[in-house]
């Protein structure tokens, strides 16, 4: 093993890649960005204008750019501010920037051990496995290309990291002060994430960890018992929560995980809730899925049923999230170097861990993916 003594604390890393799932910026990209998130389903060209439609409301661009690169400034201020000289680079999966672009420049200038921070929390397979599936097909491209090839790790899951849940803790505070005072005591909270097809679900996480909503649904609940916790504490007040799902795509005939928002938000004007907070706990930063799903959509629906709503702002760029960054990354350094760092988590699930085992979130077809025990790039 080399000698790291006088080495910075983020070695062996040499570089960061912010990777996120990309969106269109103009009304022109919307149509080849879903064709690129579609590939290989065979989907008419007709069926992607409708979808569209959703980007077409605002304008054809996808607030999820404009959000990473908030990020991206976020991240490079925190980590200067600390004196940690790690470049951050940014690839998507779907839009440019490219993935496999980002990687050449990442080599071009120089590096070649790579911590990546994906735009997901959660274990599931397109909330991982399907990240590291392009990690892998991005190294093949660089490897028929003769270039050299870095090693592209992972961080673990942040899910529970205290720079994650804390700003949703207080973004659920500042949304009950939206409501009505005369409603606000008896709101009920709404925890929401993307709705995945159960089968994904239930062989979510590590193998040990599947079953009935696998790990993806047993890591949302604890986020959201801790959160429930935390605005108990601060308001003095016990409220009814559940959590449930948005952003379904799938075939009918498919089960997914429900129940949808807008069905719950009826149920419970029916049994007479007096309001509701929505809190996007699956989502890193407010972008189309959020601000279509929940803030046009279900806050349409609300209106129509006469029951006040309001929806807590995601984490996004917030400042407790690019230090949680700045922490992951030194914990997994370190570990990296044979050392034992404290790893910070909240609720019951403790951290998790830092390489995905094989059988973790598996592929729905045999593909190759990088930065897990099952890598070809290890």
């Amino acid at each position: 093993m080399p000698d790291l003594s006088d080495q910075p604390a983020h070695a062996p890393y040499d570089a960061l890649l912010l990777l996120s799932f990309g969106g269109p910026e103009g009304p022109e990209d919307v149509v080849p960005f879903l064709e690129n998130v579609t590939r290989g389903r065979g989907i008419p060209r007709e069926r992607l204008q409708e979808v569209g439609q959703h980007y077409f409301l605002f304008g054809g661009v996808s607030p999820i750019n404009e959000q990473n690169r908030e990020l991206l400034g976020a991240l490079q201020q925190d980590f200067s501010t600390h004196g940690m000289d790690l470049p951050v680079y940014w690839g998507n999966r779907n839009w440019a920037p490219y993935l496999t672009d980002t990687l050449r420049r990442i080599v071009a200038d120089g590096h070649r051990r790579v911590l990546t921070l994906a735009t997901s929390a959660y274990a599931s397979y397109s909330g991982c496995r399907q990240y590291r599936e392009n990690i892998a097909d991005a190294l093949a491209a660089l490897q028929a290309e003769g270039l050299p090839l870095p090693r592209v790790d992972k961080l673990r899951h942040y899910f529970n990291h205290p720079g994650f849940v804390q700003p949703m803790v207080d973004a659920t505070l500042a949304a009950l002060e939206q409501l009505p005072k005369d409603v606000r005591d008896g709101a009920h909270l709404a925890f929401t994430t993307h709705s995945i097809p159960t089968a994904a679900a239930d062989t979510s996480g590590p193998a040990p960890a599947h079953g009935d909503g696998g790990a993806y649904v047993a890591e949302h609940l604890d986020v959201a018992r801790t959160i429930v916790r935390a605005v108990r504490e601060e308001t003095g007040v016990e409220r009814p929560w559940q959590l449930v799902y948005q952003s379904r795509s799938g075939a009918p005939h498919i089960p997914w995980l429900e129940p949808d928002i807008c069905d719950h938000l009826e149920s419970l004007h029916g049994a007479g809730a007096p309001a509701v907070v929505m809190v996007p706990i699956g989502f890193v930063s407010d972008h189309m899925e959020v601000k279509y799903d929940l803030d046009t959509e279900a806050t349409a629906k609300a209106a129509e049923l006469g029951l006040p709503v309001a929806r807590a702002a995601t984490v996004g760029a917030d400042a407790r999230f690019a230090a949680a960054v700045r922490e992951l990354v030194l914990e997994r350094a370190a570990t990296e170097r044979g050392e034992r760092p404290e790893r910070c988590a909240l609720g019951a699930l403790g951290p998790s861990h830092d390489v995905c085992p094989v059988g973790c979130c598996p592929a729905r077809a045999p593909r190759p993916a990088a930065a897990g025990a099952d890598s070809p790039y290890a």
